[in-house]
């Protein structure tokens, strides 16, 4: 373990003689270790007024900051920092791979604390404080799903922590409540819906954030319900309800209301979304950034992380970035070690100030295959260029080869909204009425796709609505994480280890986990979808005239990964994805001008420019099913 050791004086004393500090030097500070008593740390918690009546009751909101901190810095007049998480689940869905609540005494005074974050990092000095976003848990007023209401329930905590803000001793009532024993740093982290605020304050600018590590999290709540005016066929007022329903007495209905009126069901882009879009105002971010997603998250579709790192690069934000081969995973549940020893110094550089020199290791660690782990210096990967794929008809009607020479020729497919992305990935050699499929052909050296792609396509629709859909696939034979299964990505055992200290109340120890994997044949490993009517503008769709060429470009899902020598890359366009996207009013068939369609994929590495025409094998492919959306967790 690493020792802290305080700053030395201008002078040390040894055996009752002042010694010059030069001749004894002190260590360097290099990681704090557990020196404060967790058993006797301070459990309290304040009430911050938001200075808002979400609820419409006439009374100010307040949310509740549940605190754990330890005891004997506020003795000695020393200030500590704060891990904070911002959550909406502490008494609807739980938290973490074991599904904890907060739990409390016969007083009311905080006691279960879900997570590691308070067993691990108290007794190394700092404090933890898990606020419950406002019309949750304990907390007033109503939940906006990423609004002005969640942003503000933890940027007013951190205000709070640096005296810009009033708290309360009670819900209602009670008395003025100081955060004194605050240095005002502050680190938020949290998994999915918890690192979305953590995106979302960080937006702000607001002083006295140094530091955020969003797991899983949204960019742009946009992104969670639609993609480039396709729909996923849910909206944020079910997820408000989910996350209210344990708190009882306040009227949400009228927010609600907001919500189902403001999430248009045509997918497009308005003022809802633009007040829950973290990336337009990433140009205020202070803090650094520690991003973890998996590359196979198909709840938080990874363009939330891609869109988000690239604004943050483009303010030159201070940042780091895991990517797993797991789907909603948090990385403590796939990789426990090392991410409880990364965040360790990660914190400790941040909120501690330890020159530990994590700021200059590798910018990004990779999942390559299932428990191997790659580092590379920068994300996208040194070397990556944007490449622009163009597909070539072959022999085969709908099926030809994907190289870098202009295209020519035209090719068709029906949509078929009771299929989707598996149906389309089998039988890569054949015609198929649903779909068209274009390869590289065996690759001689190893291709990565490094960063987020984007599809340009020019299509003819037979109806007046039209959905479309693209995946890059990399065929060939593979062991990877199986995210679609229960876990997604991995199984949880029965035996346990212990990540710091615990009390009868409050646990430190979790079970272990391990890597569920599968073998494929084929692995989807970009994804995209779009409504054609937005071809003009994600803001206000246009009715699509039948027989007539229209002209978009969509994004694909940001990812890293490598695709063998001897596998193929491919692109594949279809129309309705089965199980992602809502079909269209009129299903169209749709005819694809090959000369103006191509995409854009970041890639290490070359393909060739003319791809010899090839069989791919034959027969069908084995994959894993797409995975189910679930509540955002």
């Amino acid at each position: 373990m690493r020792v802290l050791t305080g700053l030395c004086a201008a002078v040390v004393l040894a055996a009752g003689v002042a010694v010059p500090a030069a001749a004894t030097a002190a260590p360097a500070r290099t990681g704090t270790e557990p020196q404060y008593d967790y058993a006797g740390a301070i459990r309290e918690t304040v009430w911050v007024d938001l200075g808002r009546d979400g609820d419409g009751d006439g009374v100010s909101d307040r949310v509740a900051a549940d605190i754990v901190r330890p005891k004997e810095p506020a003795e000695a007049g020393k200030k500590i920092p704060v891990i904070m998480d911002a959550s909406p689940y502490y008494s609807s869905v739980g938290r973490g791979n074991e599904t904890q609540f907060k739990t409390y005494d016969d007083q009311g005074r905080p006691v279960g604390f879900p997570l590691f974050y308070d067993n691990y990092f108290v007794p190394r000095g700092y404090a933890t404080v898990l606020v419950d976003l406002a019309g949750t848990n304990r907390s007033t007023g109503c939940v906006d799903v990423g609004g002005q209401s969640d942003v503000q329930s933890a940027k007013k905590v951190v205000d709070w922590l640096n005296g810009r803000a009033t708290g309360y001793t009670a819900k209602t009532g009670g008395t003025k409540m100081s955060a004194g024993w605050s240095d005002g740093g502050v680190g938020m982290i949290g998994k999915s819906y918890d690192g979305t605020i953590a995106n979302g304050v960080a937006s702000t600018g607001v002083e006295g954030l140094k530091t955020i590590v969003p797991i899983s999290a949204i960019s742009s709540w946009y992104d969670y319900y639609r993609s480039d005016g396709a729909s996923f066929g849910f909206n944020p007022d079910g997820l408000a309800q989910t996350v209210e329903r344990r708190n009882g007495g306040q009227d949400c209905s009228a927010q609600h209301r907001k919500l189902a009126q403001g999430a248009t069901a045509n997918g497009d882009y308005g003022p809802l979304w633009a007040e829950r879009d973290y990336v337009a105002n990433a140009k205020n971010v202070r803090a650094s950034v520690f991003v973890s997603h998996g590359v196979n998250d198909l709840n938080v579709m990874p363009i939330n992380y891609g869109q988000w790192w690239d604004a943050l690069a483009a303010k030159g934000v201070q940042r780091k970035i895991w990517l797993a081969q797991t789907g909603h995973v948090d990385p403590f549940d796939y990789r426990r070690t090392e991410w409880v020893d990364t965040l360790h110094r990660w914190f400790d550089h941040y909120l501690m100030g330890i020159d530990n020199g994590i700021e200059k290791e590798p910018m990004a660690t990779v999942e390559r295959q299932p428990d191997q782990w790659a580092n590379e210096a920068t994300y996208p990967a040194p070397g990556t260029k944007a490449t622009v794929l163009r597909p070539q008809p072959g022999r085969t009607p709908g099926v030809g080869t994907l190289g870098t020479t202009g295209s020519r020729g035209t090719a068709s497919f029906t949509d078929n909204p009771k299929v989707g992305e598996n149906e389309w990935a089998a039988n890569p050699s054949a015609t198929s009425a649903n779909r068209v499929l274009y390869s590289t052909g065996a690759l001689t050296s190893p291709v990565q796709v490094s960063g987020t792609s984007s599809i340009t396509v020019t299509a003819t629709p037979s109806t007046s609505t039209a959905r479309l859909s693209a995946m890059l696939v990399d065929y060939g034979p593979a062991k990877i994480r199986n995210f679609s299964g229960p876990g997604e990505g991995i199984v949880t055992g029965t035996d346990r280890t212990c990540w710091g200290s615990s009390t009868d109340g409050d646990s430190a120890c979790y079970k272990v986990t391990s890597a569920d994997t599968t073998n494929v044949d084929y692995t989807i490993i970009s994804r995209g979808w779009a409504d054609l009517a937005n071809y003009q503008s994600l803001s206000r769709e246009a009715r699509l005239t039948p027989g007539k060429a229209y002209t978009m470009t969509f994004r694909l899902a940001s990812t890293d990964h490598v695709v063998p020598a001897g596998h193929r890359l491919a692109l594949v366009i279809g129309g309705t994805d089965n199980g992602f996207v809502t079909a269209p009013a009129n299903p169209p068939k749709l005819a694809i001008d090959l000369a103006r369609t191509s995409a854009q994929v970041p890639l290490v590495g070359t393909v060739p420019a003319r791809p010899r025409t090839e069989s791919a094998p034959a027969g069908e492919l084995a994959h894993v099913p797409a995975a189910a959306r679930f509540d955002l967790r």
